[in-house]
């Protein structure tokens, strides 16, 4: 759908139906939209006002992560069955976390198992792009603030999280927060099934009605701590059945609606 240039531009996104790319494109880093089969560039960021330009095809295209976040505010134990096999207390209100900008990484980039950590975890999650700058947002603000989704991996090192006392460490390697392939602008986050798999074998598989906190109380409470900036990262937790990583594996986050996020295991 074509639609003026002078919409607002998390709208405009919105209206034309398609996901939000990342690539490298004659060496250069460069925002798209995209189709099952074309990637059409545009000049500027999708928060921006942009203009569409030449379009190459999607298979061609070399994806990078979907977006640059300043931030990962990230939400633990989101899942009653993950609390229960963590052992946690389902929780009155979010736990939140961060992790910063130089954990993330995109499709296809290795995660490195750092030397001296013991066990890695995969946590597939689904992760929210924030569109618009939002503070002490409303359900309603909430909603209409974000852009859309992506495919996320919250990576952990969890004998460090068992040890140190608190999350910091362990969830900051670089590397460790793989999102992608896209941002998916066109998806309800109400009842999506949410799995990870390793080495093709399924390991998680929720759905996100089963979420302790919803979406938009998720955004909604995030924002009344702290300022969202457009292309912020919200990750709302992972399902039962995490699990350690090896070097020469393969985890793929699959989300319904969303995307696949495929990522090799290597030693760091």
């Amino acid at each position: 759908m074509e639609v003026s240039s002078q919409e607002d531009p998390v709208e405009r996104v919105k209206r034309c139906g398609m996901r939000v790319v990342r690539l490298l494109a004659d060496g250069d880093c460069r925002w798209g939209l995209a189709d099952n089969t074309t990637v059409t560039l545009i000049s500027d960021e999708p928060f921006a006002r942009w203009e569409r330009e030449a379009s190459i095809a999607l298979a061609s295209a070399e994806l990078i992560a979907p977006v640059a976040p300043t931030k990962v505010v990230c939400v633990g134990v989101n899942y009653r069955a993950h609390a229960e096999e963590l052992g946690h207390v389902v929780p009155d209100e979010p736990v939140l976390f961060l992790k910063p900008p130089t954990a993330v990484s995109g499709p296809g980039c290795a995660i490195r198992i750092p030397p001296g950590v013991g066990r890695v975890d995969y946590e597939a999650e689904l992760g929210v792009v924030i569109g618009r700058r939002t503070r002490h947002a409303t359900l309603e603000d909430a909603a209409a603030n974000i852009l859309g989704y992506v495919c996320a991996n919250d990576v952990t090192a969890r004998d460090l999280q068992r040890t140190d006392g608190q999350w910091t460490r362990a969830k900051s390697f670089d590397g460790f927060c793989p999102l992608g392939p896209w941002i998916e602008t066109d998806a309800d986050p109400a009842d999506l099934l949410v799995e990870s798999y390793v080495n093709g074998e399924r390991r998680q598989s929720s759905r996100t009605s089963d979420m302790i906190f919803s979406v938009h109380e998720i955004v909604s409470f995030v924002s009344g701590v702290m300022t969202l900036v457009p292309g912020d990262v919200i990750l709302t937790g992972t399902p039962a059945g995490v699990g350690p990583l090896a070097s020469g594996d393969t985890v793929e986050v699959r989300i319904e609606g969303v995307g696949s996020l495929v990522n090799p295991v290597v030693l760091g």
